[in-house]
């Protein structure tokens, strides 16, 4: 468990600690996680982990079907199913052994979720809004996980699916035109505001409407503005126009 300490008026730390949990994303691509349960909430949990490129195992006695990815053990937990696991979570029906798995977790160094019981955990895990790489995750420190999927509902009404290919397209030309910015000397001031300048554009909008190619053509015309503002030609030289790959696809 993660904790942070307090400031007091006097401006000396209390000496109570207040729990915090610090906020990160995980890579687990190719890390072995256990989930130990066989139900609807564990099928969820695996079907996570799988979308993040884990290698999952799933132990009970018994389970629904899973994803063909991943190794079932049906079997009763015991403490060995957790060896050479990087991550686990506790997902059963059953608080006797949720607790066997947090501890036997706990005592290997391994970060574990309990579902239902966050205290008995070392992570727990927010509600997500998922828009491809846009991701906003909602968190109440496992206080009122109600609360949490109250305001992700909330958000994903705000963000709809066009923000996967806003993300995406974002993240194009930024890899297209950040390097003829680096190159030509554009200060970060300058980068800075042509992007917030993007940003300003109603790109959303124009991808709810299906109009992507206008969305890209509007945003590559105020970085090549802002190259121009520079003194530099948009292509990066005489007779180079910069390779659009984002503008390339048509409207769909």
């Amino acid at each position: 468990m993660l904790y942070a300490t307090a400031a007091t008026d006097e401006g000396h730390m209390a000496s109570e600690r207040e729990k915090y949990y610090y906020q990160a994303a995980l890579d687990l691509r190719g890390r072995t996680c256990v989930v130990v349960g066989g139900g609807a909430v564990a099928r969820r949990k695996v079907e996570s982990l799988l979308r993040a490129g884990a290698s999952v195992t799933v132990v009970a006695p018994d389970c629904l079907p899973m994803p063909a990815a991943v190794t079932t053990v049906r079997a009763p937990f015991t403490d060995d199913h957790l060896t050479g696991a990087a991550l686990a979570v506790a997902a059963t029906d059953d608080p006797a052994v949720n607790t066997r798995v947090a501890r036997a977790a706990r005592d290997r160094g391994i970060w574990v979720n309990v579902v239902d019981d966050p205290d008995a955990g070392t992570f727990i895990v927010p509600a997500v809004v998922e828009r491809g790489a846009f991701r906003i995750a909602v968190s109440t420190g496992g206080t009122s996980p109600a609360l949490a999927a109250r305001v992700r509902q909330r958000l994903e009404a705000e963000f709809g699916p066009e923000y996967a290919d806003f993300v995406e397209i974002l993240g194009e030309l930024r890899s297209e035109w950040e390097p003829r910015a680096l190159a030509a000397g554009v200060p970060p001031a300058a980068r800075r505001a042509a992007w917030h300048a993007v940003l300003d554009l109603p790109l959303a909008d124009l991808l709810r409407d299906g109009r992507r190619a206008e969305a890209v053509a509007s945003a590559w015309a105020l970085l090549d503005a802002a190259l121009s503002a520079a003194g530099v030609s948009p292509g990066g030289g005489p007779g180079s126009p910069i390779p659009r790959s984002a503008s390339s696809e048509p409207d769909r």
